[in-house]
């Protein structure tokens, strides 16, 4: 085990752009939000509950991932779970986080859209109060439901825009192509929302190609099976075109069946402006260090990948530029002291 490149990276300053908040919920707090809310869980502990995140690709994931966000019922059901990662990812020095949010998972069951939004929202504002914490919310459309169903989504939205930075595309990638989005991606652009889609995790490099072509996406969210189409790779490195890689996920949900195969430093010595993120740490087994711990243990990373990783997650970040020119040279003067 390197211990130093491990202290180096738990240290520096970084951000994290790929974490669903919902996928951040802890057992633990599920059954809490469960019990102050009168709600039967199916599993009769926290210890059944955590055994059952045995997961074997991404819809046995999503099954129990829905479940568990049936706690959910009031804006402070969403703010403890959110403000429980931000401490996380403070304690992770993470300086900029970007929040990925699944209001039709919730709207579904009944809760307003307002409860979702103002209670994510009001924990980043105090964690910006606190800590200096900047970031943002970025609501996703579930593929697996219909355009239409996004549209009307983003009509609820509309009123709570001053709150929302971007629009994602996650949820099961096999069978639900970026094109069947195109419509509703291209009103979102005419909104001037920043434009981010899961792409080439469990679904081909082709999905990654028509998230650029036809979504006008700024950043791929996972993006790994880019390495199976050698020109979309030279392309997304000409572009600088921001992936934001979630290895421990890669791993729990079997795109790579050990992290010594997996292929993000293949990836970012080609030139790729990769990031590192924890996607669904809750279920996954780790926060944002975790990540970093988990791939310096398995791949020969050098200090200069991590810096040129802390790097890539601030540029590839939705931010003012002046705040990204600080975190910059933040990143900067922590190698160079």
């Amino acid at each position: 085990m390197n211990a130093a490149l491990i202290d180096v990276a738990t240290r520096m300053p970084k951000a994290e752009l790929h974490i669903h908040i919902e996928g951040s919920l802890e057992p633990e707090l599920i059954f809490a939000l469960a019990q102050r809310n009168g709600l039967t869980l199916a599993y009769p502990s926290i210890a059944a509950l955590r055994a059952a995140y045995a997961f074997t690709d991404l819809q046995s994931f999503l099954d129990i991932y829905y479940a568990g966000a049936s706690v959910l019922l009031t804006e402070q059901d969403f703010y403890d779970m959110t403000w429980a990662y931000l401490e996380r990812a403070h304690a992770d020095h993470v300086l900029h986080a970007e929040l990925f949010f699944d209001p039709q998972t919730h709207t579904a069951r009944g809760v307003a859209f307002a409860m979702v939004v103002d209670g994510i929202h009001r924990a980043l504002a105090d964690a910006h109060q606190k800590w200096g914490m900047t970031g943002g919310l970025i609501m996703c459309f579930l593929r697996h439901l219909s355009e239409e169903e996004a549209f009307a989504t983003l009509e609820q939205a509309l009123p709570y825009r001053e709150k929302i930075i971007g629009i994602g595309l996650d949820s099961s990638e096999r069978g639900h192509p970026p094109e069947k989005f195109a419509r509703v991606f291209a009103r979102c652009h005419e909104l001037g929302f920043h434009l981010v889609a899961h792409a080439g995790e469990e679904g081909p490099p082709a999905y990654i190609t028509t998230a650029l072509d036809l979504l006008h996406v700024e950043r791929i969210d996972h993006g790994v099976r880019c390495i199976d189409d050698p020109l979309l790779m030279q392309r997304l490195a000409r572009e600088k075109m921001p992936l934001t890689v979630c290895p421990l996920s890669n791993i729990k949900l079997c795109v790579f069946e050990k992290m010594s195969q997996h292929n993000l430093l293949t990836l970012l010595d080609a030139g790729l402006m990769i990031t590192i993120n924890s996607d669904d740490p809750a279920y996954f087994g780790g926060y944002l260090n975790d990540n970093f711990v988990a791939i310096i243990e398995a791949l020969p990373l050098q200090r200069q990948h991590l810096q040129q990783l802390a790097r890539n997650s601030f540029s590839a970040a939705f931010m003012d530029e002046g705040i990204r020119q600080k975190y910059l040279h933040q990143v900067d003067a922590f190698f160079a002291a």
